[in-house]
């Protein structure tokens, strides 16, 4: 595939700009010059770039209800860094923001939604696993997170994973920390979403909450002072971009974006706009372009 470099559409508009000022005899008194729209963005026909393009929209399977990276704000439209991500590879399609279908995506649909094409593309936490790659391609990893543990404010009994070991603990059907929970000796109390797991935290039916920490941590912003986040991660976790399987060319793209949103500071204002409110920024980890 040949790739398109975003760096052509700023090419194109600063040689419209140069030939806009050659063009002109001097000051006519007509007020300020009209600005030049931006260059379309063009892609090789019969590729998902040139399909999604042209269509002028494009859905994108996200959480709801993960505060920092993908969560209903008051505006009815989900707010966070996964938001952001799917913001920017949408931009570099042409598409704006208004154009951008929203799907809430929990962890057990991922993969079912983008192989029946409910989704283009899942950007939701999703951390990249070769199980997971046997049904659906990966773009990145974008972000490098791991599992721990939340538990209430005042339980200093818990400290680490080990202390989880045979004890009754809440998290995701379909996630990975839900299977790491199993394999290390713990009792899985499996959900839909981790919001619904801070009830049974409160009420004592389970000690902890384990999923990924930047979820963790955002829960505990949002209830504060109710709990808080103990250990050190015990996982890494590539979270990555979900679409259909053999779209390397969509894929390889994406990953083109992710590189170019690195080097010209989008993916850092994202990231700053959202979970950097919360937690420390780290330099994204390369895509991986298997």
């Amino acid at each position: 595939m040949k790739r398109m470099r975003i760096a052509l559409v700023a090419a194109a508009a600063a040689t419209a700009l140069a030939l806009a000022g050659c063009a002109g005899g001097g000051d006519t008194g007509g007020g300020d010059a009209e600005e030049t729209p931006e260059a379309a963005p063009t892609f090789e026909a019969g590729t998902t770039m040139a399909e999604l393009s042209e269509a002028g929209s494009i859905t994108v399977g996200t959480k709801f209800d993960q505060p920092l990276f993908g969560l209903v704000g008051p505006s009815g439209d989900p707010e966070g860094f996964d938001v952001e991500i799917a913001k920017i590879i949408a931009s570099e399609l042409g598409i704006s923001e208004d154009n951008i279908e929203w799907v809430e995506t929990v962890s057990a649909n991922r993969e079912p939604f983008i192989q029946n094409g409910q989704v283009d593309i899942v950007v939701a936490t999703y951390t990249i696993n070769d199980k997971r790659k046997e049904v659906v391609s990966f773009a990145g990893p974008y972000y490098m997170a791991g599992q721990s543990i939340l538990v209430l404010a005042d339980n200093d009994d818990i400290e680490s994973e080990e202390d989880l070991v045979g004890q009754p603990v809440c998290s995701v059907t379909g996630s990975t920390p839900a299977a790491k929970l199993a394999e290390i000796g713990a009792e899985p109390v499996l959900t839909d979403t981790y919001t619904n797991c801070l009830e049974p935290l409160r009420s004592g039916q389970v000690v902890a909450v384990s999923t990924d920490n930047v979820i963790l941590a955002g829960l505990a912003a949002q209830n504060e002072g109710e709990f808080k986040v103990v250990g050190e991660p015990f996982t890494e976790e590539p979270y990555g971009i979900g679409l259909a399987l053999e779209d390397t060319e969509f894929r390889m793209w994406i990953n083109d974006v992710l590189e170019a949103a690195y080097e010209d500071g989008r993916y850092e204002e994202a990231w700053n706009s959202t979970a950097g409110k919360i937690l420390p920024f780290v330099e994204p980890p390369a895509p991986d372009r298997y």
